[in-house]
């Protein structure tokens, strides 16, 4: 064993390096990708680095001459094989770094780095050519028949391509890394030059040292990688479980496993673990956890214990993959087996002829268990993207994906349970969603239950559901009897729930829910019309940045005259519960909500071709909205009490009948009250003109272009109520503020549009201590001025009473 502490340069001099096939694939996000770039830019020119430990294991001729494509250059130039042990993470950036920086070089015809041909460099750390050009070798990359070799030399080194090329949820990684160096170069360059590329370049192949372990033949390479590995990015428990398997394949004797039948169970081992990834990958936009995953498909196959932290991965490591179960023949005992309790409802049904011995660990099994492993990734993904099951119904894709909106949570091992056992015809599997669903909705939405709530059982029933000991009616009259002996608990709790949501939050706008339930509504009124407007969440949310969102029909924000006047009989907080109750809210998308704002109903349902589109030609529940002449409290009320009769319709409860206006907090509303007169309309002011010839004046229409629309409305009522009170004042504009003066030229006060505030300056008022005390006095500045501060439409009466007493000094 021997340490050294060398530069890349130094470490790619004769030699070639291959990832095992033990180690997991590249597993840097951006994190780690933003630290390595921080770490070699900011390394000053006449300093190295320290970048870590590699470990390294010096392979032999009869190891590296099965690399049939790399052969030719151990004889030809005398290289050396590596193994690399720990750090291939740092190592494998390296490289894709190097690999960007000669694609830039080569892209903006730059011949040379650091003194060195472009083709030197890529001769030197990346792929060797024998004189011919026929024979080639990739001095980095993976051991043969790792999908990563394959994307790593075609997608990101620039090899052509020979046939279909896997992806997997590691190359995701090696192609983000791509694309993050890739990006990052380009900046440099055109900020700083190519000066500043080549510099970096030097940077990384002379600056960044590592410390080099040289692993001996006799060390345990497999332990060496399970107990290096907790430094870095931290290995996922399916990384280390691969690791542990290949282990156990080269300790079985030679009378219990043959040297061919251990090639094919690492083959065997190897190829589950493609699959795995490439099933964990396969959505490039939501990749699957691969623990998550592992955790899951242990419940399916071992005995169920309580499924928290990490008791999965300690019985696969400690008890069922060990040392002692290969050449003892007995397996540990697993300490922290749960024993539910009796309100759990739990029974395990024996005899699952599928599950792996406790007393001795045959090749056999280990090939039946990653058999199973692979076989069950598919099955996982499917459970996320349903659509991409061709041998799905409608339906059956339909609640899948039903169940991935409201949130699975650990029904989705049974889900796949139903997905594998093919006895299981497709209308019950789709009575199986539709009793999950509504449970989910009632115990874990509604009543918020904990998220463990007859898990146990749950899992159990995956278990045996997939060894076809029980039949899937029984799960579903079980899920349909707990649905029913909750609903009186859960509606109760759902009431509680909602008062305090309405007294402490926002009401319904802060209950996460209601989108689901929003959306759900509009998809009942898509089946009654046959008209799909908005089919799916996808549909809704056209791209990343259109995200969901709750627009409230009258608006938080309620400044314009046309909302003041229809919600005049309400208080303050009668107006803030109406804008928060169930009847006032409308799933919308975020870009559209932003546009309507708070618009008056009118323009809401109908724009007018100001903005793409209105409540009239949007969806089922946007046109149903539309079809209401007014929006009043009255209409918010009736609209409430529709969707909740929509909900108990949905999902077979009963609200009570007095309890309802409650559940909306709409209480104030049993009775209806008589309806005050209107309040008068604003006078239309022309705003276009400039009202001052003074050098820097303007019109106010131009001071007030693009300030915060809601303080702009804030000053339209401010304004509005000040020119009732006093006769014949009017604005002028400058860059920095309006002068509001009378009709003899006097300045009354002097506004200031702030982003989230008005600022009023009026001198002194006649009586200051009239107003102390008073909501508005801890924004009171006492100078020569006296300074007001505006932020709701609650604030501008008492302001208004402030400027008349000044005024009245005047």
């Amino acid at each position: 064993m021997k340490k050294d502490l060398i530069s890349l340069s130094q470490l790619f001099t004769e030699s070639i390096y291959r990832i095992p096939d033990y180690q997991r694939g590249y597993a840097w996000r951006n994190e780690q990708l933003e630290d390595f770039w921080d770490d070699l830019m900011n390394l000053q020119n006449d300093r190295y680095h320290y970048t870590g430990m590699l470990s390294l294991k010096e392979l032999t001729e009869d190891i590296y001459n099965k690399w049939e494509e790399e052969s030719w250059i151990f004889d030809a130039k005398n290289y050396t094989a590596y193994h690399v042990v720990d750090g291939q993470q740092r190592l494998t950036t390296c490289i894709i770094l190097i690999n960007a920086i000669v694609k830039l070089a080569e892209k903006n015809n730059e011949s040379y780095l650091n003194e060195f041909s472009v083709e030197e460099i890529k001769k030197k750390y990346i792929v060797e050519y024998n004189k011919t050009k026929i024979l080639k070798a990739f001095l980095f990359g993976y051991e043969v028949d790792n999908p990563s070799f394959e994307y790593l030399r075609h997608k990101i080194l620039g090899e052509e391509v020979a046939g279909n090329i896997v992806e997997t949820f590691y190359t995701l990684n090696l192609s983000n890394a791509d694309e993050f160096f890739t990006t990052h170069l380009e900046d440099l360059y055109k900020t700083k030059g190519f000066a500043a590329i080549d510099a970096l370049f030097a940077k990384l192949v002379n600056k960044l040292k590592f410390n080099i372990h040289y692993i001996d033949d006799d060390f345990d390479v497999f332990v060496a990688f399970e107990t290096m590995n907790n430094r870095g990015k931290k290995l996922s428990n399916l990384e280390i479980l691969k690791n542990r398997l290949i282990y156990l394949t080269t300790i079985y004797p030679k009378n219990r496993l043959s040297i061919k039948e251990q090639k094919q169970l690492r083959k065997d081992i190897n190829n589950s673990w493609a699959e795995v990834y490439y099933q964990l990958g396969r959505n490039k936009n939501n990749p699957l956890n691969d623990d998550d995953y592992l955790k899951n498909h242990w419940t399916l196959m071992f005995k169920y214990s309580r499924n928290t932290g990490d008791d999965y991965i300690i019985d696969l490591l400690n008890r069922v993959f060990t040392v002692k179960a290969v050449i003892d023949g007995v397996k540990n005992t697993f300490e922290n087996e749960y024993i539910p309790t009796d309100s759990e409802d739990y029974e395990i049904i024996e005899n699952n002829t599928n599950e792996i011995n406790d007393e001795v660990l045959t090749p056999s099994e280990i090939k039946m268990y990653v058999d199973s492993l692979k076989e069950t990734a598919k099955y996982w993904y499917y459970s996320f993207n349903p659509s991409d099951n061709k041998d799905l119904t409608k339906d059956e894709i339909l609640w899948i994906t039903k169940l991935n909106r409201i949130g699975i949570n650990y029904f989705r091992t049974l889900i796949v349970a139903s997905l594998m056992n093919k006895s299981i015809s497709s209308e019950n599997r789709v009575k199986l969603y539709k009793s999950i669903e509504r449970f989910i909705w009632l115990c874990f939405r509604m009543a918020r239950y904990q998220a463990s709530y007859l898990s146990a059982k749950i899992y159990v029933y995956a278990k045996e559901l997939l060894a076809s000991h029980i039949n899937i009616e029984e799960i579903i009259s079980f899920i349909d009897e707990k649905f029913e002996s909750n609903i009186t608990e859960a509606t109760n709790t759902f009431y509680n729930k909602m008062m305090t949501e309405f007294k402490d939050r926002d009401g319904f706008y802060s209950w996460n829910d209601v989108k689901y339930l929003l959306f759900e509504y509009e998809i009942s009124i898509s089946e009654t019309t046959g008209i799909d407007k908005i089919p799916d969440w996808s549909y809704f949310t056209r791209n990343e940045k259109d995200k969901v969102s709750i627009e409230h029909i009258y608006p938080q924000t309620a400044n314009r005259w046309y909302w003041r006047n229809q919600f005049r009989d309400y208080s303050v907080e009668e107006c803030k519960r109406l804008t928060a109750s169930l009847g006032n809210l409308l799933l919308l998308s975020q870009s559209v909500n932003s546009a309507l704002q708070n618009d008056e109903f009118e323009l809401k349902k109908n724009p007018n071709g100001r903005r793409i589109r209105g409540y009239y030609n949007g969806s089922h529940s946007e046109i149903e909205v539309s079809k209401y002449v007014d929006w009043t409290p009255l209409t918010i009320k009736e609209r409430g009490l529709k969707l909740l009769s929509f909900m108990e319709k949905r999902w077979n409860i009963i609200f009570e009948e007095e309890l309802k206006l409650k559940i909306l907090g709409l209480d104030f509303m049993v009775e209806e009250r008589e309806s005050s007169p209107e309040l008068d309309k604003p006078v239309e002011i022309n705003r276009d003109i400039v009202r001052d010839s003074e050098e820097g004046s303007m019109s106010v229409n131009e001071h007030l272009k693009n300030k915060n629309p809601i303080i702009i409305e804030l000053y339209n009522v401010l304004f509005e109520k000040l020119s009732a009170r006093i006769n014949g004042i009017y604005e002028v504009a400058t860059k920095p503020y309006i002068a509001i003066k009378t009709d003899c030229g006097k300045n009354i006060a002097e506004i200031r549009i702030q982003s989230i505030q008005i600022k009023i300056t009026i001198y002194k008022p006649k009586d200051e201590n009239n107003l102390i005390g008073e909501s508005l006095n801890e924004s009171y500045t006492w100078v020569h001025n006296y300074v007001i501060y505006i932020k709701k439409l609650e604030d501008i009466d008492k302001a208004i009473e402030a400027i008349m007493d000044s005024y009245c000094q005047m």
